[in-house]
Protein backbone atom coordinates (compact mmCIF):
# COMPACT_ATOMS: atom_id res chain seq x y z
CA UNK A 1 0.00 0.00 0.00
CA UNK A 2 1.71 3.14 -1.17
CA UNK A 3 1.27 6.65 0.58
CA UNK A 4 -1.26 9.06 -0.88
CA UNK A 5 0.09 12.45 -2.00
CA UNK A 6 -0.29 13.91 1.35
CA UNK A 7 2.54 15.02 3.60
CA UNK A 8 3.48 12.96 6.10
CA UNK A 9 3.30 14.13 9.54
CA UNK A 10 4.27 12.28 12.93
CA UNK A 11 5.76 9.04 13.40
CA UNK A 12 7.88 8.06 10.17
CA UNK A 13 10.06 4.67 10.17
CA UNK A 14 13.11 4.85 7.80
CA UNK A 15 13.95 1.10 6.82
CA UNK A 16 15.98 -0.58 3.88
CA UNK A 17 15.65 -3.17 1.80
CA UNK A 18 19.11 -4.36 3.37
CA UNK A 19 22.14 -3.11 5.23
CA UNK A 20 24.27 -0.14 3.40
CA UNK A 21 21.45 1.35 1.27
CA UNK A 22 21.57 4.51 2.17
CA UNK A 23 18.84 4.95 4.85
CA UNK A 24 21.14 7.45 7.06
CA UNK A 25 21.81 9.74 4.14
CA UNK A 26 17.98 9.56 2.85
CA UNK A 27 17.01 10.33 7.08
CA UNK A 28 19.03 13.31 6.02
CA UNK A 29 17.43 14.70 3.16
CA UNK A 30 14.18 14.26 4.47
CA UNK A 31 14.97 16.04 7.81
CA UNK A 32 16.63 18.74 5.00
CA UNK A 33 13.39 19.18 3.07
CA UNK A 34 10.89 19.25 5.84
CA UNK A 35 13.14 21.70 8.15
CA UNK A 36 13.17 23.70 4.98
CA UNK A 37 9.37 23.53 5.25
CA UNK A 38 9.23 24.60 8.32
CA UNK A 39 8.44 21.41 10.18
CA UNK A 40 9.96 20.54 13.71
CA UNK A 41 11.80 17.49 12.94
CA UNK A 42 13.64 15.08 15.48
CA UNK A 43 15.21 12.30 14.59
CA UNK A 44 15.53 8.37 16.68
CA UNK A 45 18.00 6.38 15.96
CA UNK A 46 16.72 3.21 18.60
CA UNK A 47 19.61 0.91 18.37
CA UNK A 48 22.74 1.67 16.78
CA UNK A 49 25.47 -1.02 16.78
CA UNK A 50 29.63 -0.57 15.66
CA UNK A 51 30.28 2.08 17.53
CA UNK A 52 33.50 -0.09 18.20
CA UNK A 53 34.62 0.83 15.03
CA UNK A 54 34.87 4.32 16.16
CA UNK A 55 33.04 5.90 12.58
CA UNK A 56 30.86 8.50 13.27
CA UNK A 57 27.22 7.06 14.64
CA UNK A 58 24.66 7.52 12.28
CA UNK A 59 23.09 10.68 14.31
CA UNK A 60 26.21 12.13 14.14
CA UNK A 61 26.10 12.07 9.93
CA UNK A 62 22.30 12.90 9.78
CA UNK A 63 23.12 16.14 12.19
CA UNK A 64 26.13 17.16 10.39
CA UNK A 65 24.00 17.07 7.20
CA UNK A 66 20.93 18.46 8.40
CA UNK A 67 20.51 19.36 11.83
CA UNK A 68 17.28 18.49 13.29
CA UNK A 69 15.88 20.07 15.86
CA UNK A 70 16.52 17.23 17.76
CA UNK A 71 18.58 13.81 17.32
CA UNK A 72 19.25 10.79 19.61
CA UNK A 73 20.36 7.43 19.75
CA UNK A 74 18.54 5.34 22.67
CA UNK A 75 21.30 2.44 23.07
CA UNK A 76 24.23 2.09 21.59
CA UNK A 77 26.21 -1.39 21.51
CA UNK A 78 30.07 -2.06 20.56
CA UNK A 79 29.46 -4.66 17.92
CA UNK A 80 28.40 -4.48 14.21
CA UNK A 81 25.76 -6.48 14.57
CA UNK A 82 21.51 -6.75 14.38
CA UNK A 83 21.00 -4.99 17.41
CA UNK A 84 19.32 -7.86 19.28
CA UNK A 85 22.47 -9.87 18.44
CA UNK A 86 25.03 -6.69 19.75
CA UNK A 87 22.95 -6.77 23.18
CA UNK A 88 23.54 -10.36 23.38
CA UNK A 89 27.28 -10.22 22.63
CA UNK A 90 27.73 -6.86 24.72
CA UNK A 91 25.89 -8.89 27.88
CA UNK A 92 23.30 -5.47 27.65
CA UNK A 93 20.08 -5.27 28.11
CA UNK A 94 17.96 -5.32 24.72
CA UNK A 95 15.79 -2.98 23.75
CA UNK A 96 12.13 -3.33 24.74
CA UNK A 97 9.51 -2.15 22.31
CA UNK A 98 7.43 -0.54 24.50
CA UNK A 99 9.82 1.73 25.49
CA UNK A 100 11.43 2.82 21.95
CA UNK A 101 7.15 3.69 21.45
CA UNK A 102 6.76 5.66 24.39
CA UNK A 103 10.10 7.79 23.24
CA UNK A 104 8.94 8.29 19.99
CA UNK A 105 5.47 9.29 21.30
CA UNK A 106 7.03 11.88 23.08
CA UNK A 107 8.78 13.17 20.57
CA UNK A 108 6.19 13.46 18.77
CA UNK A 109 4.32 15.79 21.13
CA UNK A 110 7.12 18.15 20.53
CA UNK A 111 7.74 17.62 16.91
CA UNK A 112 5.67 17.75 13.41
CA UNK A 113 7.35 14.59 12.02
CA UNK A 114 9.96 12.14 13.79
CA UNK A 115 11.77 10.27 11.52
CA UNK A 116 12.75 6.88 13.05
CA UNK A 117 16.14 5.06 11.61
CA UNK A 118 15.87 1.10 11.81
CA UNK A 119 19.03 -1.26 11.00
CA UNK A 120 19.41 -3.04 8.19
CA UNK A 121 16.30 -4.49 6.76
CA UNK A 122 12.62 -4.54 7.78
CA UNK A 123 13.02 -7.58 9.53
CA UNK A 124 16.12 -7.66 11.68
CA UNK A 125 15.32 -8.05 15.13
CA UNK A 126 15.74 -4.80 17.29
CA UNK A 127 15.42 -6.32 20.53
CA UNK A 128 13.01 -8.05 23.10
CA UNK A 129 9.12 -7.57 24.09
CA UNK A 130 8.09 -7.81 27.36
CA UNK A 131 7.34 -10.62 26.89
CA UNK A 132 10.55 -12.37 25.45
CA UNK A 133 9.93 -12.24 21.75
CA UNK A 134 12.10 -10.77 19.57
CA UNK A 135 10.06 -7.03 18.13
CA UNK A 136 11.56 -5.82 14.21
CA UNK A 137 11.26 -2.20 13.08
CA UNK A 138 8.01 -3.62 11.27
CA UNK A 139 6.37 -4.43 14.67
CA UNK A 140 7.51 -0.98 15.66
CA UNK A 141 5.70 0.68 12.62
CA UNK A 142 2.59 -1.08 13.84
CA UNK A 143 2.80 -0.46 17.09
CA UNK A 144 3.11 3.11 16.18
CA UNK A 145 0.40 3.40 13.73
CA UNK A 146 2.75 4.87 11.60
CA UNK A 147 4.20 5.39 7.87
CA UNK A 148 7.55 3.67 6.48
CA UNK A 149 10.22 5.00 3.84
CA UNK A 150 11.91 1.57 2.18
CA UNK A 151 15.21 2.74 1.29
CA UNK A 152 16.64 0.68 -1.82
CA UNK A 153 19.49 0.30 -4.09
CA UNK A 154 19.01 1.05 -7.67
CA UNK A 155 20.68 -2.06 -9.23
CA UNK A 156 20.33 -5.58 -9.94
CA UNK A 157 18.87 -7.48 -7.24
CA UNK A 158 16.35 -4.58 -5.95
CA UNK A 159 13.20 -5.60 -7.57
CA UNK A 160 12.83 -8.67 -5.49
CA UNK A 161 14.03 -7.45 -2.15
CA UNK A 162 11.79 -4.00 -2.54
CA UNK A 163 8.97 -5.78 -3.72
CA UNK A 164 9.60 -8.52 -0.79
CA UNK A 165 9.88 -5.63 1.83
CA UNK A 166 6.42 -3.64 0.37
CA UNK A 167 4.56 -6.77 0.44
CA UNK A 168 5.29 -7.34 4.53
CA UNK A 169 4.44 -3.74 5.02
CA UNK A 170 1.30 -4.14 3.06
CA UNK A 171 -0.03 -7.45 4.76
CA UNK A 172 0.65 -4.98 8.13
CA UNK A 173 -1.00 -2.03 6.27
CA UNK A 174 1.78 -0.06 7.02
CA UNK A 175 1.85 2.58 3.96
CA UNK A 176 4.88 2.98 2.41
CA UNK A 177 6.96 4.70 -0.13
CA UNK A 178 10.93 3.76 -1.97
CA UNK A 179 13.51 6.13 -2.06
CA UNK A 180 16.71 5.08 -3.76
CA UNK A 181 19.64 5.40 -1.59
CA UNK A 182 22.26 6.20 -4.36
CA UNK A 183 21.09 7.04 -8.36
CA UNK A 184 24.48 5.97 -10.30
CA UNK A 185 26.25 9.10 -12.41
CA UNK A 186 26.04 7.08 -14.89
CA UNK A 187 23.32 4.72 -15.13
CA UNK A 188 23.61 1.79 -17.13
CA UNK A 189 20.37 -0.66 -18.77
CA UNK A 190 20.06 -1.98 -15.04
CA UNK A 191 19.38 0.81 -13.47
CA UNK A 192 17.14 2.64 -16.16
CA UNK A 193 14.88 -0.82 -16.03
CA UNK A 194 14.68 -0.72 -12.49
CA UNK A 195 13.55 2.72 -12.13
CA UNK A 196 10.80 2.02 -14.56
CA UNK A 197 9.34 -1.00 -12.65
CA UNK A 198 9.45 1.24 -9.53
CA UNK A 199 8.51 4.58 -10.70
CA UNK A 200 5.16 4.30 -9.60
CA UNK A 201 6.27 3.46 -5.47
CA UNK A 202 9.24 6.06 -5.38
CA UNK A 203 8.95 9.40 -3.03
CA UNK A 204 12.20 9.82 -3.74
CA UNK A 205 15.68 9.36 -4.97
CA UNK A 206 18.95 10.28 -4.14
CA UNK A 207 22.06 10.93 -6.29
CA UNK A 208 25.67 8.66 -5.49
CA UNK A 209 27.73 10.60 -3.03
CA UNK A 210 25.15 13.23 -1.92
CA UNK A 211 26.22 12.22 1.74
CA UNK A 212 29.69 13.82 1.06
CA UNK A 213 27.79 16.64 -0.25
CA UNK A 214 28.94 20.20 2.00
CA UNK A 215 25.57 20.48 4.65
CA UNK A 216 25.30 23.59 3.17
CA UNK A 217 25.01 22.46 -0.38
CA UNK A 218 23.13 18.84 0.78
CA UNK A 219 20.20 21.19 2.49
CA UNK A 220 19.25 23.55 -0.86
CA UNK A 221 19.65 20.29 -2.96
CA UNK A 222 17.23 17.75 -1.08
CA UNK A 223 13.94 18.65 -1.60
CA UNK A 224 14.61 18.38 -5.44
CA UNK A 225 15.77 14.52 -4.51
CA UNK A 226 12.04 14.18 -2.84
CA UNK A 227 8.03 14.24 -4.00
CA UNK A 228 6.08 16.47 -2.12
CA UNK A 229 5.00 13.88 0.32
CA UNK A 230 8.26 13.95 1.86
CA UNK A 231 8.24 17.66 1.44
CA UNK A 232 10.60 18.23 -1.73
CA UNK A 233 9.66 19.43 -4.79
CA UNK A 234 10.34 16.62 -6.98
CA UNK A 235 7.50 15.79 -9.67
CA UNK A 236 8.87 14.70 -12.79
CA UNK A 237 11.33 11.63 -12.77
CA UNK A 238 12.56 12.54 -16.52
CA UNK A 239 13.71 15.42 -15.46
CA UNK A 240 15.16 14.45 -12.22
CA UNK A 241 17.01 11.72 -14.40
CA UNK A 242 18.94 13.78 -16.41
CA UNK A 243 19.49 16.50 -13.78
CA UNK A 244 21.70 14.24 -11.18
CA UNK A 245 23.01 11.71 -13.98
Amino acid sequence: MVIGPAPWRGPVLVTGTDTDVGKTVVTAAITAAAQAAGLRVAVLKPGQTGTATGAPSDIDVVTRLAAPMTARTLVSYPEPLAPLAAARVASAEPLELDTVVDEVRSEAEKHDLVLVEGAGGLLVPMGLRASGEAWTVADLAVALGASAVVVARAGLGTLNHTALTLEALERRAVPAGVVLGAWPAEPELVHWANLTELVSTMVGALPDGAGSMEPGVFRRSAPGWLTPVLYGVLDDWRTWADEIS
